[in-house]
């Protein structure tokens, strides 16, 4: 089920993950290598908590070797 509560905005995002917003919207650029995961509602971005989860636990798997 759906929770409206994992439903993030940008500048939200950026707090959670104690970033930048300009970082946020970075990430969601085609040119960047593995998006962050966005719903887009018009001109609006979204951003659904569980999966920047399921996107940062790639990342630290990805990462933890080096």
């Amino acid at each position: 089920m759906f929770d409206h509560n994992d439903l993030l905005t940008p500048t939200e995002l950026a707090e959670r993950l104690k970033v930048l917003p300009g970082w946020v919207y970075e990430k969601t650029r085609a040119r960047s290598r593995d998006r962050l995961p966005t719903i887009k509602m018009g001109r609006y971005l979204r951003f659904h908590w569980p999966d920047i989860v399921i996107w940062l636990e790639r990342h630290r798997q990805l990462d933890g070797g080096a």
